[in-house]
């Protein structure tokens, strides 16, 4: 039986999960390497009765679809670092307003204008503290085309149920590269938690005086969107905003384990170094020995009840990353002394290569 295959680029993908997630309004400024992702939207929205719009820069951009959003539409974006820097400000509103709003970072090397056609992962604390507050970001983080496809609708999913931002943690050699693949890897959904249907409930979704909506400020305000400087009402706002995705972790937390049992190194990875670490990973059993690894979905907020599920029994912990460290520095918070954490890591504008993990693996 031939299975039919398709040659899709990551910016391809991401835009057809928006789609096929309702998004129906859509605005970004043209960066590489995330132009991609506007060039199919503004082609593809007019299609099925969506606007796309390029606004005057990331800044318009964001608050077009902070207001969008606010008129009900489903609205998306997508820019890379120097972008996230733009946004930040209309970020912190998107939060303050809760509103669900879906943001695609194709990471380039920085900082600055850095290497605009190389990849990165250095953005990723970033995504998580961005902004002003310090308040809890999800971000999710594919692998490869089918998964851009796929947590891009998760992603939307994730927004609605917890009005508020959402980052989808791409990067320029997975957005921009063309590879073969599988129909159905890209239409059967991956056997992942299921997201709850329906109203949210209360907890939150607090705009729900009279089924009507009063008013969105930026400022601390109570359940009807008045601005107040009452402390107690202040401190309930404030502590739900954080609880709100806190207190559902393992409904967030979304990782790939494959562990093996008497493995005493575990290598943890995600996006586009996790390929690498999986070829890592075959290299090194098919040479005889034992070694596991976890492949993190979800980014923010941590995954700490997968990640020190998989540590049991584990005495050291490779990450390899596009970065000097960035998601190292949290698995440092989880684990013991006793453990031995080693990055492998880049940032000259080259890949890692599975060479490059191995070599770590067998310490030369």
């Amino acid at each position: 039986m031939i299975k039919k295959r398709e040659m899709v680029d990551g910016a391809a993908a991401i835009a057809r999960g928006a789609l096929d997630a309702g998004c129906n309004y859509y605005a970004g400024y043209p960066i590489t390497p995330a132009s991609g992702i506007l060039t199919h939207m503004l082609r593809e929205l007019p299609k099925v009765g969506g606007i796309g719009f390029q606004g005057e820069d990331e800044i318009s951009s964001l608050g077009h679809c902070i207001g969008a959003a606010m008129t009900g539409a489903t609205v998306f974006t997508a820019t890379s670092g120097p972008g996230l820097s733009l946004y930040s400000e209309n970020l912190g509103l998107a939060i303050m307003m809760e509103v669900p709003i879906v943001i695609a970072i194709s990471q380039r090397l920085g900082p600055s204008t850095g290497a605009a056609t190389a990849s990165a992962q250095g953005d990723i604390q970033f995504m998580r503290w961005g902004t002003t507050g310090g308040y809890p970001m999800i971000v999710l983080a594919p692998t490869n085309i089918s998964e851009c496809y796929h947590l891009t609708k998760r992603a939307f999913q994730l927004a609605k149920r917890f009005r508020t931002p959402v980052f989808l943690a791409t990067d320029k050699d997975t957005v921009m590269t063309t590879e073969s693949v599988s129909v159905n890897d890209m239409k059967n959904a991956p056997d992942w938690p299921k997201i709850p249907n329906g109203g949210v409930g209360k907890e939150l979704d607090p705009y729900q005086i009279d089924g009507e909506i009063h008013h969105y400020t930026g400022s601390s305000h109570n359940e009807e969107g008045h601005i107040t400087k009452d402390p107690d009402i202040i401190a309930e706002l404030n502590e739900r905003l954080r609880t709100k995705i806190e207190s559902n972790l393992n409904e967030l937390s979304l990782v790939k384990n494959d562990l093996q049992h008497g493995a005493d190194t575990l290598i943890l990875s995600y996006g586009i170094s996790a390929r690498s670490m999986e070829a890592a990973v075959k290299e090194i059993r098919d040479g005889g020995d034992q070694v596991s690894s976890i492949t993190i979905y979800s980014l923010w907020p941590v995954p700490e009840k997968a990640i020190q599920e998989s540590l049991v029994g584990i005495k050291r912990i490779i990450v390899p990353e596009l970065n000097h460290g960035q998601y190292l520095r949290e698995i440092e918070r989880l684990v013991n002394r006793d453990v031995e954490l080693i990055g492998v890591n880049r940032v000259d504008t080259i890949l890692l290569t599975p060479d490059e993990i191995m070599r770590a693996y067998h310490g030369s």
